[in-house]
């Protein structure tokens, strides 16, 4: 999840939540209240998928080290013997993409 778009995106569904909700409500404080609500509940939804991803990521990176507990792999492995890494599926230059 790349954050500055997270973010540009949030801002605008805020916006026409905000938006919808005057229309329905006809109220300032009730249309903030909400819309601030809505704010929490989007950014632990981020908090969450973030945590889903790096867990989904640590977990692949324990698998691809032997298939069992990386803590023991870890432990057994000489400390001559060079680590491979697993290549990301992310693309480093995501923003740039057109």
């Amino acid at each position: 999840m790349y954050a500055p778009r997270f973010i540009v995106s949030m801002i605008g569904a805020l916006l026409a939540f905000a938006i919808a909700t005057y229309f329905m409500t006809h109220s300032l404080s009730t249309t903030l209240i909400q819309t601030v609500i809505c704010a929490i509940l989007i950014q632990i939804g981020y908090f969450v998928g973030v945590l889903l991803l790096a867990h989904r990521e640590a977990r692949a990176r324990g698998n691809s080290a032997g298939g069992g507990n990386s803590r023991i792999v870890g432990l057994a492995r000489k400390v001559d013997e060079p680590v491979a890494l697993p290549v990301s599926p992310m693309n480093s230059s995501e923003p740039l993409n057109r």
